[in-house]
């Protein structure tokens, strides 16, 4: 009878590793809002437009008797050591009960042996930093270079970065706020200013936010157009961030059609969910428009804004990449720095 020498397979096979738990404080402490994470996500972008990066489609769950959706995005890119899983909940009845609407965290693998290397336990952090970062590079990219006027619409804790980071690459030195609650507009102007030290004023209309702004940017889980063609102004330059999903609409299908140029994050996810998604299903813009990524443009500025007047517009759907970039950004930094728990797996 043949005997079989015994062996452990977890000492054989599976040698101890350890995976570090880092918390949104120590996240926070990690990576803040500022020009170095503008010029990552930026060049995150690049790297998407010219075929580098592999990002399969958004995996998307709505839970429509809750108000809830979870979206899980990654992508891997070529020449970082890992690559980020992010799993996003987003609940919109949550600050009826004193929570924030958004939430998750992201996973660290390694990029030559897939193995676990992190969690961040980000509580949606790293995505706000991203989100914002990304329409400071939108901005950089389309505005007006002497754009002194911003208008925001939405109250949220996006409405109040978006302004932080678009202070940061344009000289502005007046926000204007619109939203439906006018208490929470309020409070969300005098952050604002705070944030940024323009001078913030509470919009009555978003035609008239519209109207007296240079930048726009749309900041909410809206269903109905909230910007139509007929607001559209020479030299206006509008960031539409709120439509991650086919149900969600801030821009009216003619905004894209009257526009000198859209352009967007990936193209494949604005057909499919954004703004553009809206146009074409109207049957304003034809389904072949030619539109170039964010990415692109960055690479080749001749492709965006071709003169001081144009009215210019970027559809930012959220992508995978962006994730994979500031996750494996923070945990550098992190690690740098000493921060997290490690525990054996």
């Amino acid at each position: 009878m043949l005997t079989l020498p015994m062996c452990n397979p977890t000492e054989e096979h599976n040698p101890m590793r350890e995976i570090l738990i880092l918390t949104e404080n120590e996240l926070r402490q990690a990576v803040s809002l500022d020009m170095t994470l503008i010029d990552l996500i930026a060049d995150a972008f690049k790297k998407l437009s010219a075929g580098k990066v592999s990002m399969p489609p958004i995996l998307r769950m709505d839970m429509e008797d809750k108000n809830g959706e979870v979206d899980v995005k990654t992508a891997y890119v070529p020449g970082l050591e890992g690559f980020a899983i992010k799993i996003s909940p987003g609940f919109f009845d949550n600050p009826k009960i004193g929570l924030p609407t958004t939430s998750g965290l992201m996973v660290v693998h390694d990029a030559t042996t897939g193995q676990v290397r992190a969690v961040l336990l980000d509580n949606g952090y790293l995505t706000d930093m991203r989100t914002a970062a990304a329409g400071a590079v939108a901005a950089r990219c389309l505005a007006p270079e002497g754009a002194t006027r911003a208008g925001v619409i939405g109250t949220g804790v996006q409405a109040r970065l978006q302004m932080q980071a678009l202070a940061m690459v344009r000289p502005i030195d007046t926000v204007h706020v619109w939203g439906r609650d006018a208490d929470k507009a309020k409070a969300c102007a005098q952050d604002i200013e705070r944030l940024t030290s323009a001078t913030v004023t509470v919009s009555s209309s978003i035609a008239g936010l519209v109207r007296d702004s240079d930048i726009v940017v749309t900041t909410t889980p809206s269903r109905k157009p909230l910007i139509d063609a007929s607001m559209l102004h020479p030299g206006l330059h509008i960031t539409a961030m709120g439509s991650d999903a086919e149900h969600k609409n801030e821009l009216a299908p003619d905004v894209i059609a009257e526009a000198d140029l859209f352009t967007c994050d990936r193209h494949s996810q604005s057909a499919r969910l954004g703004e553009l998604h809206h146009a074409v299903g109207a049957g304003i813009v034809p389904e072949d428009m030619p539109v170039a990524e964010l990415g692109a443009i960055l690479s080749t500025p001749k492709k965006g804004r071709k003169s001081a007047s144009d009215v210019t517009i970027c559809d930012l759907t959220g992508t995978g990449v962006q994730d994979t970039a500031i996750a494996i950004h923070t945990l550098s930094v992190a690690e740098e720095n000493g921060f997290g728990t490690k525990i054996s797996n």
